[in-house]
Order: structure tokens, then sequence, then C-alpha cells
């Protein structure tokens, strides 16, 4: 006999309206007893903490350290951040606390809260690579690099006026080196460049083979173009997958922003 929770899936997947755009989110006190079974898996960036004009100045509002602490006690810690930072970057921002994770778009991953790093997919990108790249950012001075060892990110939501010769500087790069194993990934404000060949789905993908998550009915949420390799692989593991700030295809539903999945997993620890 299938669960409530996966009922609840099939109900929600059945209600979609034409265009594939849900209005729905799930209701917390259906999920609620079947924490048990679940992974809560989250992305950080305009998911969990709100957009700001740099990455070094997201914060994490009072009380969501407590929930996630919470939800991966309910969870029996199968609660994982799922990033394009780096585990690094990750802990100094939700210090003193430590989250398992997906990091670096799939590069690296953390199964036990006591570990640096349980698994590395990636090498670094080439010094000569980074050199090049990173002489984009004297385009513009609103242009921020952020260097996370496994991809190199240019952030110009201060200079959204050089997007575009942004991204044909990177255009010629490619060109001038055909053979490079890399791959270019835009996100909001942000031109990444990383090694082909693992992607957040890909982290994904281990991370539910391995324990505390094997078996467990997977719940994604997330916002940006990253993310959306993690919505795609959802319904193979039976699970659920929702956007942030816009009703991506293919989901379950969405959140208008991340004050909305910030109450929403404070309420799945609700006992009402």
């Amino acid at each position: 006999m299938k669960s409530e929770l996966a009922e609840m899936a099939l109900d929600q997947q059945n209600t979609l309206r034409d265009d594939d755009t849900p209005e729905t989110v799930p209701v917390p006190h259906a999920l609620v007893p079947h924490l048990d079974e679940t992974a809560i898996l989250l992305d950080i960036d305009g998911t969990l903490l709100d957009l700001m004009p740099t990455p070094r100045e997201v914060w994490v509002p009072p009380g969501l350290s407590d929930t996630l602490n919470r939800l991966t006690e309910r969870t029996s810690g199968a609660l994982a951040l799922v990033s394009g930072r780096s585990l690094n970057d990750i802990d100094l921002i939700f210090a003193p606390d430590v989250f398992r994770a997906v990091a670096g778009h799939g590069a690296e991953m953390r199964l036990s809260v006591d570990n640096e790093a349980d698994a590395v997919h990636a090498p670094p990108l080439d010094k000569e690579l980074k050199r090049r790249l990173a002489a984009i950012a004297k385009l513009s001075p609103g242009i921020l690099l952020e260097d996370k060892g496994y991809s190199l990110a240019l952030h110009y939501r201060l200079a959204p006026h050089a997007e575009k010769a942004i991204y044909e500087s990177v255009s010629v790069i490619r060109a001038d080196l055909p053979n490079a194993p890399i791959e270019v990934l835009p996100g909001k404000f942000v031109c990444e460049i990383k090694h082909s060949g693992f992607t957040k789905a890909t982290g994904v993908r281990e991370l539910m083979k391995r324990e505390p998550f094997k078996g467990r009915r997977p719940i994604f949420i997330g916002d940006d173009v990253t993310d959306e390799t993690v919505f795609a692989i959802m319904p193979d593991m039976n699970g659920l997958a929702f956007s942030v700030g816009r009703r991506a295809m293919g989901v379950n539903g969405h959140f208008d922003a991340p004050n909305d999945v910030r109450a929403f997993l404070a309420r799945l620890l609700d006992p009402r």
C-alpha cells in the first residue's frame, strides 16, 4: 500500500496545470508523520537564504539553524544542503553549525558532520585557465570574482550591464580551448565555469545511495538554473521538487521567496 506521502506526490503531479507550472506546495501536516522516511535536500542561495548584492553578504536569519538541526534530528540525519558553494564556504556561512552537503555543484560531498569531505569528484581548474577567466573581471568595476577551486564564478549583480560582455569573453576563451573539459553555468547575475562531468544531480544521485539517505523519498527545493538538473531526477526517485521565486517546469510546486521556504520548514516541526 502506498504511503500518504507517495499518494500526495501523485495527487500533486496529476493536478498540475497544462503548462506544468504548479501553484501548490506540500501541506506540512501531511509530511510530518513521514519525516522518518524522507530526505530533505535544500539549495542555499535564493532558497534558504535571501540573495544579496555579493556572495559574502548573505546571512543566516535567526531560527534557521535551529530549524535545520531539529529537522536533521527528526530525519535521523537525512538533511543535506545542495549548493554551488564549496564545503568550506558553506561552513563559514552556517558556523558553528555543520551540515551534510553536496557542494561545488557536485564536486564535493560530506555524509558525516564530523568529516571535511567524504568524496571529491573534480580537480581544481587549471591555473592558466583561471588566470584568463579572472581577467574578465576587469571589464567592469562591479564584476566580482569568486574562486571556488573546482570552479570560478563571475558575479555581476552590481554590474548587470556587463552580462553580454562577460559571456562573450568566456566564449572566446572556450573557443581557444575546445578540448578543455569545462562547462559554463548561467545563474542569477553570475556566470560560473567549472569542470564538466559532475552536476548537482550527479551529487544528489550519489548521496541518495548512501546512508542515512538511502531508501528515503527526497524532497528538493531550489531556485536557480543549476537546480534544474536535480528537479529533473526527482521523478526517478519518487521524490518531490519545488522551485523558489519562479515556476520552474516539471516541479511539484513553488515558493514565492526564501522566507516562505523557511516558514514551511519550521512548520514541519510543529506537532499541530
